[in-house]
């Protein structure tokens, strides 16, 4: 079962047991990936999907910094909801030691030594951690090691 039938079936599953909060958390993902579907006029794979998934995890977490400055307590607690909800559909995520293990790993792989080869170094690591690594703590550990 591929992820956008994983969402149907746990859309379905929530209308079913009236969960409201789910449902709405589901839906507003398939929108976005319903959007990018006709966009491109075919259906997703299930990496594109992990890229919305992703993508929608990180909105979420930029606002819910905005909101806890703002001291708005209510948004807080339903963005961490979400966020939860959302981060079943993703990977296993990467332990911090195991993204320091393949972010060396391929720095001794490219032979790269400064800060200039950095997008060299992320352009090979990304698609390595994809859906299974926050973007901002893989850039800030090859950064401390290209130092």
């Amino acid at each position: 079962m591929n992820l956008s039938e994983r969402l149907n079936d746990d859309m379905k599953q929530a209308m079913k047991n009236q969960d409201k909060f789910k449902l709405a958390t589901i839906r507003m993902v398939r929108a976005s990936i319903k959007n990018l579907e006709i966009d491109l006029k075919r259906p997703l794979d299930d990496n594109e999907v992990l890229d919305i998934l992703s993508r929608e995890i990180k909105q979420r977490k930029d606002s819910l910094q905005e909101f806890e400055k703002a001291g708005r307590d209510d948004l807080v607690t339903a963005l961490r909801a979400e966020i939860e909800i959302i981060s079943q559909y993703l990977p296993a995520q990467l332990s911090e030691e195991e993204i320091k293990a393949i972010v060396t790993q391929t720095i001794q792989e490219l032979g790269a030594s400064s800060k200039a080869e950095m997008g060299k170094v992320m352009g090979a690591l990304l698609p390595k951690v994809k859906g299974r690594a926050d973007g901002k703590l893989v850039n800030q550990l090859v950064q401390q090691f290209l130092q």
